[in-house]
């Protein structure tokens, strides 16, 4: 089998449908076999009743418990591998994506030519075709400081940040990463025994970066491949603050930096975020001073800014 395809679902059952949609549909064009696995982490919603209504192909596990991204995905990759024929090559699509003709295959393709390549991820575009950045260098001190304070946009998007130049995208041939971003990331098999699977540690964020991180460790290459395009809907939706993703976001951080880090580095990363978060705490006191801010939002946010200063 050529391809097998976790997607991990939570309260996103319009957007696990539309996701399906592309998948089938590019499947459908490409001449590739595949199987499809959802894990469903307990919603809410009508995702489990719509999915098997309308995909009774799909692998569908309805966990009674949220597990959390790598949690529910290692769920996924176990039915995958439980029985043959085991796919040679393994996508991990997040459910907030529509994947675009010939992605599939070309990422395939690729790891097929390229034994020594392990891991690819794609290139993608916002909701409204516009340019987001798909792969990203690890974690260094620079990037630390872009979180907290305003910076000319670009540095933003230049590589103390983290980024690839847009010209790497745009020449369209495939280009050495440290990461892909999690929304699209396919492994190949070999790889995923070799290195194990994610660590569900991390119940939301980083789980991509540490897998990369003992990929490469063990020799492994990984790829962009700019000509498989997939849309990636995040940061579409109405901004807002949410204290729990920050807080989880921030856990899975430190985690990533005491697995991989050295002292001196964790040390001075969380100097670097105690500092920005007492910048941003007295934007907030600030916002609520002058009307622009309730009172309820600002402690929401100044509460998840505590949580993480006590880590």
């Amino acid at each position: 089998m050529d391809l097998g395809i976790v997607i991990v679902s939570y309260n996103t059952c319009q957007l696990t449908l539309d996701c399906l949609e592309s998948v089938y549909a590019a499947l459908d064009q490409e001449s590739l076999d595949a199987r499809v696995c959802v894990v469903d982490n307990a919603s809410a919603d009508d995702s489990v009743a719509q999915i098997e209504a309308r995909y009774p192909q799909v692998a569908l596990i309805r966990s009674d418990e949220n597990l959390g991204f790598a949690g529910g995905t290692n769920l996924g990759l176990g039915r995958l591998t439980e029985r043959e024929p085991v796919p040679r090559h393994i996508l991990l699509l997040n459910p907030d994506t529509l994947v675009q003709a010939q992605a599939l295959s070309r990422m395939v393709a690729f790891l097929d030519q390229r034994s020594e390549v392990g891991a690819v991820g794609a290139q993608l575009a916002y909701g409204d075709g516009s340019f987001q950045h798909g792969a990203f260098r690890f974690p260094n001190l620079w990037m630390a400081i872009f979180d907290f304070w305003p910076i000319n946009h670009r540095l933003l998007n230049s590589r103390l940040n983290g980024r690839y130049p847009r010209g790497l995208y745009e020449a369209g041939e495939p280009f050495l990463i440290d990461h892909p971003l999690g929304a699209a990331l396919m492994i190949r098999r070999a790889t995923l025994e070799q290195v194990g699977t994610l660590d569900e540690g991390y119940f939301m964020y980083c789980e991509e970066i540490d897998w990369c991180m003992r990929a490469k460790r063990l020799g492994w290459g990984i790829y962009c491949v700019p000509l498989a395009r997939i849309t990636h809907l995040e940061g579409q939706s109405t901004r807002q603050f949410r204290e729990r993703m920050f807080i989880a976001l921030w856990r899975s951080r430190f985690r990533l930096f005491a697995k991989h880090y050295s002292a001196t580095y964790q040390a001075l990363v969380r100097l670097i975020v105690r500092g920005g978060l007492a910048y941003q705490s007295r934007q907030v006191r600030r916002a609520l001073s002058h009307g622009e801010l309730d009172a309820e939002a600002a402690e929401r946010q100044l509460g998840a800014y505590r949580t993480v200063m006590e880590m």
